[in-house]
């Protein structure tokens, strides 16, 4: 007996269409917290709200020093999810930190930790007293 075509078994079954990602994944991260992060994604924020937060600040840390600094010291237009605020992005980092649980937080800490000493260490302007008091907000009342 010949073997029936998947397509004639599945019938008039919608065929599932992955869309494109806007922003890659975060790398260096395990199974479980990838999974964290989708989750609070569906509960907090919207999906890849975490991937874009992260991939601006990541841009921010390793773009040119002249988008570093002009990101803090230019004007803002007051609508965060433009980008001329960084420090909203930031903020959507540390909400995501405090949301996650404590194994998935650390992992991601890590990296946002790095991103941010690279951050102060090539802007020298920006005046960072400890690694864990959000000196991105102080430079946002700053200006």
């Amino acid at each position: 007996m010949p073997r029936r075509r998947p397509s004639a078994l599945r019938g008039d079954i919608p065929v599932r269409v992955l869309r494109h990602r806007r922003y890659p994944p975060i790398d260096r991260l395990s199974g479980s917290c990838a999974a964290d992060l989708r989750r609070l994604e569906r509960t907090r924020f919207w999906p890849e709200a975490i991937e874009e937060a992260f991939w601006h600040w990541r841009a921010l840390a390793h773009g040119p020093l002249r988008c570093v600094v002009d990101a803090f010291s230019g004007p803002r237009c007051g609508i965060h999810e433009c980008g001329c605020d960084p420090g909203y992005f930031r903020d959507c980092l540390e909400t995501t930190l405090h949301a996650l649980p404590k194994k998935s937080a650390r992992e991601l800490r890590v990296l946002v930790l790095a991103l941010d000493a690279t951050i102060a260490a090539r802007a020298r302007i920006i005046p960072v007293d400890a690694p864990d008091s959000p000196w991105w907000r102080a430079l946002s009342e700053m200006t």
